[in-house]
């Protein structure tokens, strides 16, 4: 196994414990999820060119009769890259206590104001960060709001 592959599976690694994590083992830490709501993709462009590296570099190999194990590592790991930025949705997790918003867990008395903005981003301020949650569907902000109530 050369360097290259050590690497590409090295990421591919990576990648499947990152969607292990977000998929499986967030929704069952810190209590019973009381509500789940899908976000909107950010980073579009990015992970299309991402991607697009990635086809690039598989063309590259199989034209170039590249090592047969760069070929199978370089296709699984553009299908792990199109799964995970495109076919997979973003999520907002809330429990009692706190939320998990991009993967890191935020508890509800950290949370100083929320606002709305015009396009219909919620905006919560931190200590010293502040959250943009871009809901799919605007229902869902209501639905934010109530959890919210409901807890505090």
């Amino acid at each position: 196994m050369s360097l290259t592959d050590a690497i590409i599976a090295l990421c591919i690694v990576a990648l499947l414990c990152l969607a292990i994590y977000v998929d499986a083992i967030l929704p069952r830490r810190k209590g019973e999820t009381r509500l789940r709501v899908s976000l909107r993709r950010r980073h579009k462009a990015d992970s299309l060119i991402f991607f697009g590296l990635l086809i690039i570099l598989l063309w590259n190999n199989i034209t170039h009769h590249g090592p047969q194990l760069t070929t199978n590592l370089l296709v699984v790991l553009s299908f792990l890259v199109f799964w995970l930025f495109w076919l997979r949705r973003p999520t907002l997790l809330m429990k009692n206590r706190g939320l998990f918003y991009a993967g890191v867990w935020i508890d509800y008395s950290r949370i100083q104001t929320m606002n709305l903005s015009e396009d219909g981003i919620l905006v919560m301020q931190l200590e010293q960060r502040r959250l943009l949650i871009a809901v799919q569907q605007l229902d869902d902000l209501e639905r934010i709001y109530n959890t919210l109530i409901e807890a505090g």
